[in-house]
């Protein structure tokens, strides 16, 4: 039976401590003021006899006693004498002394006991077997050795558990503290002293200033730390004493008195910010991500509810792609860094800027009193981006084209917003880039293109246009091909269409739903007739997650083609888990549990939040391309591959590197521990009949460089 203590709660100190009562060799119990038995251990137990069952908390000295005489106890004694004459030995032991006497248990054995009071605790008394030791002095010194074995091991592990101990009695005097406990708050030889009053050390710790900023007198300090222990509640807090943050935990014991456990989690909170800042600011150039950027549109829409103006404008750099093909992306990281800082000047105190990725910017301007306000910024913009970029000896030119949507009038929601501003952006770069323009209702080219997607796609399934390819993923610690993820083709009139300007479409009409099972269904019929157990990876959208049957839709296409669920892998992105839908959530999980993987697509780009991994646990995190072609030319990078590939280690998760292009790419990821890495260094996509080459011929993909 594990010791009992007269509180509520354990905190993992205080386990510690009751692990260690557990294992010293005597009996240990301890009696109020009132008689009322509140802690025991097993050895206590076992030396009288008593079934574990009997012995409760608060259970009086007479109905112990009793039970110990009906055990056998005592046996020169009625059990009426032996109570009368232990009060009266325990009343006269109240200055704080250890007294000693004997007992004669059942079977002839002999059981020293040995009390101690402490004001507002009661009586600490300990039962030691010495029939032996009676009969042997040798055996005598030997458990008196071991017991102070035992004691310098309680304290050890009292003092050197990592957080700081403090017990204080029902009058707020200390009772025992530890060594991390003085250490953390720098406290002198004479403030850990047993009996030192709480008012004394909260007094030193206000005048030598660790103390909150919040209290502005030391009585204020006192009166706030009292209040705590008046409540009689655990109490959890993090306090900021100047640069150093400690998190304190409270807990109350039933006497009046308390425990509190004290942890300098300064460190701990530095790094978490250090996180929280990559994940929602541009590593480049330190200006808020799209992340933010989204967060803080989505709070304007209040404002513009009422009836406030505000401006969205979407930015890109004119001819930078050139700057990259000609001059490389050192000197083009160089140019996105200069050109934010040029951004940023023309912005005001109340505006966003935000990089939302390569060459794309959007400035939010809250609030505008007219249109002409957001027009003399993109003004700026134009004329700031104009000057030439003077760059490890180069003269670069470039400029800048901005479309501007104004709210209410051109929407009222971030998405209506965003759209109509990147139309306008359009229309400016029609119009021979480095201008601006409004987003005008007639500005229906982009809206007509996107209906002609529209309906190509939706015959597109009828007329064979798509096709699945498959670019392989390369374990490094297998040196072989390991997964291909499935990629969608469209071929439409003649001309190939991005995925990134039809599977948008697809999307918003629905129709990725009906496409996403077709490809999950070629790929996976073409995975199960490869020569080798490797994965096959599918794109899943977060709308085919609005599909309340998508678990059985899967399962039954598994069904179909025979393929075991252990061979497929679906891809999500993070904008999947932005609605913490529990659906979502669930169908996750009952596709993991028939053995199916899950992976988190392009992570590290979006979102980002690490609340994501905690609310699923993915098997793979596949870390964005973006990271490897800046790789080579910002430490950050390699930073931030490190940092997620860690964390991928720590929760258990492998990690992919997508976009490997480079030989020094491939050393830098195969250095941290990445397991898996995909990229055209190894393979570009495949047919299926390249596929099918490729694994039947037991060929590793041939390392290349892209060209």
């Amino acid at each position: 039976m594990t010791s009992k203590m007269a509180r509520q709660g354990h905190s993992d100190s205080t386990l510690l401590l009751d692990a260690a009562l557990e294992n010293i060799p005597y009996g240990f119990c301890v009696w109020s003021s009132e008689f009322k038995l509140v802690m025991w251990n097993r050895h206590y137990l076992d030396l009288y006899g008593f079934p574990a069952d009997s012995v409760r908390d608060g259970m009086s000295l007479d109905e112990v006693v009793k039970l110990s005489a009906e055990l056998g106890n005592h046996p020169d004694q009625t059990p009426q004498q032996f109570l009368t004459a232990y009060k009266k030995e325990l009343r006269a032991n109240r200055q704080g002394l250890r007294y000693k006497s004997r007992e004669l248990l059942a079977a002839g054995r002999t059981v020293e006991t040995a009390h101690v009071f402490s004001p507002g605790l009661g009586w600490v008394v300990t039962h030691e077997d010495v029939t032996e030791e009676i009969a042997s002095s040798e055996i005598i010194q030997k458990r008196r050795r071991e017991l102070e074995r035992q004691n310098i091991r309680l304290d050890a592990a009292v003092n050197n558990i990592s957080q700081g101990l403090c017990m204080f009695d029902p009058k707020g005097r200390l009772v025992i503290c530890n060594a991390p406990y003085a250490r953390i708050y720098d406290l002198p030889d004479e403030m850990v002293k047993p009996g030192t009053p709480l008012e004394d050390i909260l007094g030193h710790l206000f005048d030598t200033g660790m103390h909150s900023s919040s209290f502005a007198t030391r009585e204020q300090y006192i009166t706030w730390r009292h209040g705590v222990i008046a409540r009689g509640l655990h109490e959890k807090a993090v306090v900021e004493f100047g640069t150093r943050i400690i998190l304190m935990q409270h807990h109350p014991m039933k006497d009046g008195g308390f425990v509190s456990t004290h942890e300098d989690i300064t460190e701990q909170r530095q790094q978490e910010a250090r996180i929280q800042h990559l994940a929602r600011h541009d590593a480049l150039t330190e200006l808020p991500n799209r992340a933010l950027f989204l967060d803080e549109m989505a709070d304007t829409e209040a404002m513009i509810e009422r009836g406030e103006k505000v401006a969205v404008l979407c930015i890109d750099l004119d001819h930078f792609k050139s700057i990259n093909d000609m001059l490389g992306h050192s000197i083009g990281d160089k140019v996105l860094k200069q050109a934010s800082a040029r951004l940023w000047g023309t912005t005001r105190e109340t505006d966003l800027l935000a990089r939302l990725g390569g060459d794309e910017f959007s400035l939010l301007l809250r609030p505008i009193d007219k249109p002409s306000d957001a027009a003399a910024i993109a003004e700026r913009i134009v004329k700031t981006m104009t000057s030439p970029f003077s760059i490890d000896g180069h003269q670069i030119a470039i400029g800048a084209s901005v479309g501007i949507a104004i709210a209410p009038q051109d929407g009222e929601t971030t998405d209506v917003l965003m759209k109509n501003a990147d139309l306008a952006l359009y229309r400016a770069k029609a119009e021979g880039r480095s201008t601006y323009h409004f987003f005008e209702k007639e500005m229906d080219a982009a809206i007509q293109k996107r209906r002609s997607i529209e309906s190509g796609l939706r015959a597109a399934l009828q007329l064979n246009e798509l096709r699945v390819v498959f670019q392989p993923l390369v374990g490094l610690k297998e040196n072989k091909v390991t997964c291909l993820e499935a990629l969608l083709r469209w071929r439409h009139d003649g001309e190939d269409i991005s995925p990134a300007e039809f599977i948008p479409v697809a999307e918003e009409t629905g129709l990725i739903v009906q496409i996403g099972e077709w490809v999950l269904r070629e790929a996976c019929s073409a995975a199960v007739l490869w020569p080798t157990t490797a994965r096959v990876a599918v794109n899943l959208s977060p709308v085919q997650f609005k599909n309340k049957r998508l678990f059985e839709t899967i399962h039954s296409i598994l069904g179909e083609t025979g393929l075991p669920p252990t061979r497929l892998e679906l891809e999500i992105t993070e904008s999947l888990m932005l609605n913490d839908n529990e659906q979502t959530l669930q169908t996750l999980h009952r596709l993991r549990a028939i053995g199916i993987r899950i992976s988190m697509d392009d992570f590290g780009t979006g979102y980002s939040s690490l609340s994501y991994l905690r609310a699923f646990p993915f098997d793979k995190i596949k870390i964005d391309r973006s990271f490897m072609r800046d790789l080579e030319s910002r430490g950050d990078s390699l930073a931030i591959i490190k940092a997620v590939i860690g964390l991928g280690h720590s929760l258990g998760m492998s990690t992919t590197a997508e976009g490997v292009e480079t030989e020094e790419q491939l050393r830098a990821v195969r250095e941290q521990g990445c397991n898996e890495v995909q990229g055209f260094l190894f393979s570009p996509p495949l047919e299926a009949g390249q596929v099918l080459t490729l694994l039947n011929t037991e060929q590793r993909p041939k390392l290349r460089a892209v060209s």
